[in-house]
């Protein structure tokens, strides 16, 4: 297993990594998340420096992340999967975990209700499946992208609790002993560190997260099961009302495994460089930690300065994760401009990820190959 190697490689990915912080990029300052503070800059200059190890540009990211004990992932877009043999290819060789972006979402698998559309979803866990990799389930509960019947209806909170109940349950035993991690709980929190004002606070109490880590842990007792949310990535108020969350589910004995983070970063604002600071304290309470969704945008047009800037936040939230022992993997949110959420959500802002539109790798994907080759080689 990769958690095997963990322990002995933290402590001299640790030694190796400082090396790298020693000089950070010009655009350091410039790199980083909407509201957190993080770990360990790195030079791209001294990366480059280093001598790689045999053959390293034979060697996907997903092969490189085994050799320093950690799974690379990348969430997938089923329609550019199924339409794009190079975005195809890329998925299937380059990364070792695979997330849906929108399949398993609830309005794409139960648009009506009673009515499951599962095709999708079973056609991404198949692919990955035929390429070897494994599968983090996204996501079980969100107040976001919910199906129009349920938001829409008038049901009581004895109804809606059966309802979210019963969704779990069917999503999770449909998928059984196929999923790797499951993001059961996403986005409950504000930067401020209370909890979301969302259909399942309102009705259900803050109780509906305990209800859901059960219901899924029973519907697939293998499973991994996390809680996801983003601008956690430093030490903030999110992030430490997070923490008292967790620490209360554990005491409660909730079947809870581990945090996600989900890492979506832009240059323009300060990069989580005590984010290995932030992950050791879930890592104190016996939980997992993963970075679930990253990419590093920018204000367009993109320029050298921003692109060493991306470079620097990926490789950011990177070491991060590899300072820390039980941080099991580090998942893309998406891996080629081309189908990139940015420039829909954020406007003005773009080229988040470690691709161009014509697969063409960014700085950000060599920093990557960089720091996970360092860290493979102690």
């Amino acid at each position: 297993m990769l958690r095997a190697t963990r322990t002995a490689l933290v402590a001299a990915t640790t030694a190796a990594l400082a090396v790298t912080a020693l000089v950070l990029p010009a655009a350091s300052a410039a790199s980083g998340s909407t509201a957190t503070a993080g770990s360990t800059g790195a030079s791209g200059d001294t990366r480059a420096a280093a001598t790689p190890a045999k053959d390293p540009a034979a060697r996907t990211l997903g092969e490189l992340g085994r050799r320093a004990g950690v799974r690379i992932g990348t969430a997938v877009d089923m329609s550019a999967l199924a339409a794009d043999a190079p975005y195809r290819e890329k998925a299937a060789t380059e990364f070792s975990s695979v997330t849906p972006e929108n399949v398993m979402k609830w309005e794409a698998v139960e648009a009506v209700r009673g009515t499951h559309t599962w095709g999708p979803a079973d056609d991404l866990v198949d692919f990955a499946r035929d390429n070897h990799q494994l599968v983090r389930g996204h996501t079980l509960v969100w107040h976001s992208q919910l199906p129009g019947w349920l938001t829409s209806g008038s049901f009581t909170p004895g109804e809606l609790r059966d309802i979210l109940h019963r969704h779990i349950t069917d999503e999770v035993k449909h998928f059984k002993g196929r999923i790797w991690q499951w993001d059961v709980v996403n986005e409950a929190f504000n930067d401020d560190g209370t909890l979301r004002d969302s259909i399942w606070l309102r009705n259900l109490g803050p109780g509906y997260i305990a209800d859901a880590f059960h219901w899924a842990h029973e519907a697939d007792p293998e499973a991994e099961l996390y809680i996801n949310d983003y601008n956690i990535e430093g030490v903030n108020p999110k992030s430490t009302a997070l923490l008292a969350l967790v620490t209360e589910l554990k005491a409660q004995h909730v079947p809870i495994d581990g945090v996600g983070v989900q890492g979506h970063l832009a240059v323009q604002y300060p990069a989580p460089h005590d984010i290995a600071d932030n992950l050791a304290r879930f890592d104190a309470l016996g939980l997992d930690t993963a970075i679930t969704e990253a990419d590093v945008r920018m204000v367009m047009p993109a320029d050298a300065t921003k692109t060493e800037a991306q470079a620097e936040g990926y490789g950011v939230l990177l070491q991060g994760c590899l300072l820390t022992e039980h941080c099991t993997d580090f998942t893309v949110w998406g891996f080629t401009d081309k189908y990139s959420w940015v420039p829909n959500t954020f406007s003005g802002e773009g080229s988040a990820n470690l691709l161009t539109e014509d697969y063409r790798p960014k700085p950000a994907y060599t920093a990557l190959r960089q720091d996970l080759t360092l860290a493979g080689r102690h």
